[in-house]
């Protein structure tokens, strides 16, 4: 009996998964997809749609047009662009490396250990506040959280005998929907703050945005979004998922001494790894330290180029020590094997992405993103709302944006010359127009197809119900996506009331 037979299919939400799992496969419906954008983009190029933005740049307006892909250039781009499309696919090199450290120590045992151990000491009350946490704590690693946490929140709901999909959606929640929540500031910060600033400079505004602009209200957004994150998932997510009756079961066996001895050379082989990383990182000269825009030697490089090559031996290198101190890896041809047996589990997805990499590069192609973003930027902005009303329209139109654009920095550079320095005008500081972007931009990521990393989720649901598929996803996702978009708001909302800094030196409203 499969885990779909037994839980709770009923209400608006059980149609929409009724309905999206019931469509062929996610590799059809891509293709699908892809064969009416391709249609689409004909029919809006015969009737001239068209969209323009301000360019913080050049301080010009650009007018975007719709692109075919029906016409002599389109269909030439369509062919010559597949190969680089599946390999230049940013989620592709991201989920392979960093899924062949966690490979070797899943394939040691390395990880189910640890969770046992882990388990013993946790309580039960934690476990879900805790798998949301690390998941929004992580994306001070860019996109490794993806990668890492969301499969590992499976595995410790698994371990713990609950249903393994809630936990892969809390950790999802955490990771995707509270991207801009952090306890310290990190690239994206950094990325969205620039732009920002270019769209002061291009009307001529003397302000500047920190990179710690939206510091203080991140912090606190942190722990506001664990709760809500944990509270969803037990008291609605869990319960409608039911009882968990698929092919996983964990082992009630005790640990063994030689498996906690694996542990204990697992340990030492992680601290002496992070020491040595901590030699390569910290000091002001250290290797991994680059010289940034600004001439200064920084690990932005690294963090953005280099840090999965360390997510790899982070896994592998403790859990080799712990194959070999348990007995499971007796040669060199057992530790490749426990790589070939992760990456044999990943051809499901590698077929995925292929075609959800032409997709994504079509939208892209044929312009539709920046034209849909564009035009709607253009009418919130003759709609007239003012202050607390108009900031609550920018949250739920950059929301519905976010299903169609995935690109948090595409989107901000088309959004931000029209609507900073509109807010400005009306006393609404540059720091509380970027987090009221930042907010409904995370918290519709989770139920976005168009979301790179949407393919991965799903092929991580089917390791555990094979039944998943989209409609699975989007509506047990859906939850999420509404809850931390209310809270997170109301939290705004009550920033702005208040007059509260949103970091140092940020006000919610300008004097």
């Amino acid at each position: 009996m499969s885990d779909s037979d037994t839980k709770p299919n009923k209400g608006l939400l059980g149609m929409v998964e009724r309905v999206g799992n019931k469509l062929p496969h996610p590799v059809i419906i891509f293709i699908l997809f892809s064969v009416i954008l391709i249609i689409i983009s004909e029919i809006a190029v015969r009737f001239g749609v068209q969209g323009s933005y301000l360019d913080a740049n050049t301080g010009e307006d650009t007018v975007v047009e719709a692109v075919s892909l029906l016409n002599g250039e389109g269909i030439a781009h369509i062919f010559n662009s597949a190969v680089t499309n599946f390999t230049g696919f940013a989620p592709l090199g991201t989920v392979l490396v960093a899924m062949l450290g966690v490979g070797v120590a899943e394939w040691t045992g390395l990880i189910s250990s640890s969770l046992k151990k882990l388990l013993n000491n946790v309580p039960s009350a934690l476990l879900t506040s805790m798998v949301v946490f690390a998941g929004i704590i992580s994306n001070i690693a860019s996109d490794a959280g993806y990668v890492v946490v969301v499969p590992l929140g499976a595995i410790v709901f698994a371990a713990a005998g609950r249903h393994p999909i809630a936990g892969l959606a809390a950790a999802f929640a955490g990771v995707s929907a509270g991207f801009s929540a952090n306890l310290i500031f990190g690239p994206t910060d950094a990325l969205l703050a620039g732009i920002s600033n270019e769209a002061l400079a291009s009307s001529n505004i003397d302000y500047e945005v920190a990179v710690t602009g939206n510091w203080y209200f991140i912090i606190v957004s942190t722990f506001l979004l664990t709760a809500v994150g944990a509270f969803v998932t037990e008291k609605f997510v869990e319960p409608r998922l039911g009882e968990y009756h698929g092919d996983y079961s964990p082992s009630e066996e005790k640990l063994t001494p030689v498996q906690n001895k694996g542990l204990i050379a697992a340990l030492a082989a992680l601290v002496v790894f992070l020491i040595i990383m901590g030699f390569l990182m910290i000091p002001e000269n250290a290797p991994l330290r680059a010289l940034d825009d600004a001439g200064e030697l920084t690990l932005s490089n690294f963090l953005s180029n280099g840090l999965l090559f360390m997510i790899f031996l982070l896994f592998a290198i403790p859990g080799l020590a712990y194959g070999i101190t348990t007995g499971k890896v007796k040669s060199s041809h057992d530790f490749v094997q426990g790589m070939a047996e992760s990456m044999s589990s990943m051809g499901g997805y590698l077929v995925l992405a292929f075609f959800a990499a032409q997709f994504i590069d079509y939208f892209a192609y044929t312009n539709l993103g920046y034209i849909i973003a564009s035009n709607g930027a253009a009418l919130l902005e003759n709609i007239g709302f003012v202050g607390l009303p108009l900031i609550l329209a920018f949250i739920l139109f950059t929301a519905f944006i976010n299903l169609f654009m995935g690109s948090a920095s595409a989107k901000w550079a088309i959004m931000a010359p029209i609507f900073v320095p509109m807010l400005f005008t009306l006393n609404i500081s540059p720091e509380m127009t970027l987090m009221a972007y930042r907010i409904a931009d995370s918290s519709s990521n989770v139920i976005s197809p168009l979301m790179s990393y949407f393919a991965m989720i799903l092929v991580f649901a089917q390791r555990y119900d094979k039944n998943s598929g989209l409609g699975t996803i989007i509506s047990t996702m859906i939850y999420y996506t509404v809850s931390f978009l209310i809270a997170w708001s109301v939290l705004l909302v009550i920033w702005y009331s208040i007059g509260l800094p949103l970091g140092p030196n940020a006000p919610s409203v300008l004097q």
